[in-house]
């Protein structure tokens, strides 16, 4: 039996979020849980009362980010697990990206994680503990046709987090990222953004959809990641990196074995660039 724990989590209103929100209420947890729309969490209210604290927010307004955690923070008293869920994809082939598409993707996926890991760093450091857990995706690690903003966003955040794990060590706050493959959250549905289609890329378009069918692979249930999360959090020594989902790391493997192989054949140019 692990002690109680109290979480901030953003992005509750459906998928990964409403899941992982769930779990936590399920098990005596108590959570503030942010969406653009609070009504959309009147039936976890009226199931778990005051284990539940609903907080509207738009994650790309900064200033909104710090009120809620601050908000957040003086309801329960302290912030055990801060999960940066909030986000969405985008697709289109980077021609066809807009300024509006790129900077939406990135003020929402990247900027709004931000906002609301530096409103919760002056409390996690000073309780001495806490942990974060910053949702990006196998496609924060590789990429692939079609989604580039998309990936823009989750490597932005990858590299972020990465020095972020590294500069709070000291302060004994934990932080990892998870990488989910594909799940069934509308990450590719009504929640997702497409661009202005270009006439040029109509064969590319119609190969990447058919590839991507190609692949077959059983798309993960967000109900069963919530274990996985548990795990994580409830862990002495979590890792900084962890996929999600029985296809991640085979998707992934060989991207980075092919990138080593390259870096190993042109190590020689490496070398005369270094004079």
């Amino acid at each position: 039996m692990t002690d109680s724990k109290t979480w901030f989590i953003t992005g509750t209103s459906r998928g990964f979020g409403r899941e992982w929100t769930l779990a936590a209420l399920e098990r005596g947890d108590r959570v503030a849980a942010t969406a653009r729309d609070v009504t959309s969490l009147a039936d976890l209210t009226e199931k778990y009362g005051d284990q539940l604290l609903p907080i509207a927010l738009d994650v790309t307004d900064r200033d909104a980010c710090f009120a809620a955690v601050e908000t957040a923070y003086q309801a329960v008293g302290r912030l055990d697990v801060v999960v940066n869920n909030a986000g969405y994809g985008h697709f289109g082939f980077i021609e066809e990206l807009s300024e509006k598409d790129v900077r939406d993707q990135m003020e929402t996926n990247f900027f709004g994680l931000l906002w609301v890991t530096q409103a919760a760093l002056p409390h996690l450091r000073a309780q001495g503990n806490g942990h974060l857990i910053q949702v990006t995706s196998i496609g924060g690690v590789t990429a692939f046709p079609l989604t580039g903003a998309y990936h823009a966003s989750k490597w932005a955040v990858e590299g972020l987090t990465q020095s972020l794990a590294a500069e709070l060590r000291d302060f004994g706050v934990k932080v990892t990222l998870v990488e989910p493959a594909g799940f069934s959250t509308d990450w590719a549905g009504s929640s997702s953004r497409r661009s202005e289609p270009l006439a040029a890329y109509d064969g590319l378009r119609i190969r990447t959809q058919e590839w991507r069918a190609s692949r077959n692979t059983r798309a993960g249930d967000p109900r069963a990641s919530a274990d996985a999360v548990m795990r994580l959090v409830d862990a002495a020594e979590p890792p900084l990196r962890c996929m999600f989902g029985e296809t991640a790391l085979a998707i992934v493997r060989p991207d980075y074995e092919s990138r080593l192989e390259t870096w190993d054949e042109w190590d020689e140019v490496a070398q005369l660039a270094q004079g």
